[in-house]
């Protein structure tokens, strides 16, 4: 049984395949190769936005995405081929999954006509660096972890703007309509004092108007500034925490038939020495032995052959 199914079989022109492409593609001249290649695509991206260089050098960056495609295309088939005698690891790994979607979304009609997606797409790559920087890594693991936590955040926040945007309404709309003239605007007001920006002249315009307006500002930055942002920095840190750990640990190794076939052989050659040391001391022990013992040591070698025969049998 292989990775492509329980009745598929694994050729070893497969097997060769991708010995000789995992060998490449985890060289480290290769990554830095890839890299590289993120990088100069991230350049590319930013000198398009200068318009005089682009209606001057139009013909070479066009080259020099086509020269970048056709590179990414190539590493993937490269990391495509080096799965081949257990492709579904391929696409168990989700950075592979992304690669690959990256890489065939260029070939897409309708991204190649819609310069936006297009734009949007090859910014993508820069993402790509990634795989080459665990830090980085394990950063996107942490985000993508603490989304569900997040979530929560931003129900809770949304709640608490809407129940402090609506009491600012009623009490300061007719006072202090530029900030809380509507919902919006209120809304708008409380998110941006959120951060403390303008937190001063908030409360100073405040206590113009009424003395108690120190309560629902008071009451506001302790929740929102404090509470809340204390909250999702405790969901960040402890998915950041958890994302670290599983980075760190050694994923679990899969054996192809050639390492398999290679241990039951290892398994036999031990077996082997196992019976030779066993002869060699049933030899030694005759010249120690009276001629009764002898015949009896004699008697139990076939006995240990076929017990240690049996044994590889068993492997």
């Amino acid at each position: 049984m292989t990775d492509g199914g329980p009745t598929a079989r694994v050729t070893p022109a497969r097997v060769s395949l991708a010995r000789r492409c995992r060998a490449l593609t985890e060289a480290r001249w290769f990554a830095v190769t890839v890299f590289t290649l993120i990088l100069t695509n991230a350049a590319l991206l930013g000198v398009e936005t200068y318009s005089g260089l682009v209606d001057d050098w139009h013909r070479w960056l066009r080259l020099a995405e086509h020269a970048c495609v056709a590179a990414f295309t190539v590493e993937i088939v490269l990391r495509l081929a080096a799965h081949a005698d257990r492709p579904r690891s391929f696409f168990r790994d989700p950075w592979n999954l992304f690669d690959l979607a990256v890489v065939l979304s260029a070939f897409l009609p309708v991204v190649r006509e819609n310069t936006t997606v297009l734009r949007l797409l090859r910014l993508a790559r820069v993402l790509r660096s990634a795989r080459f920087l665990p830090q980085l890594r394990v950063f996107l693991v942490a985000v993508g972890r603490s989304l569900p936590g997040t979530l929560s955040f931003l129900v809770v926040g949304a709640l608490l703007l809407y129940v402090y945007a609506m009491v600012g309404w009623v009490f300061f709309s007719h006072h202090d309509p530029e900030h809380f003239g509507s919902i919006g605007r209120a809304v708008l007001t409380l998110f941006l004092l959120m951060t403390l920006d303008g937190i001063g002249d908030a409360v100073r315009v405040g206590l113009e108007i009424s003395r108690w307006s120190i309560v629902y500002y008071a009451s506001y930055v302790l929740l929102a500034s404090f509470v809340l942002v204390n909250v999702l920095i405790g969901v960040v840190i402890t998915s950041l925490d958890e994302a670290r750990d599983m980075e760190t640990e050694e994923p679990p190794t899969q054996q192809g038939p050639e390492d398999a076939n290679l241990l039951r052989e290892r398994i036999a050659t031990a077996r082997r020495a196992l019976d030779d040391l066993e002869d060699e001391l049933a030899r030694a022990a005759v010249h120690f032995t009276t001629p009764g013992e002898e015949r009896a040591v004699v008697a139990a070698r076939p006995l240990a052959g076929r017990t240690s025969a049996t044994r590889v049998g068993q492997q």
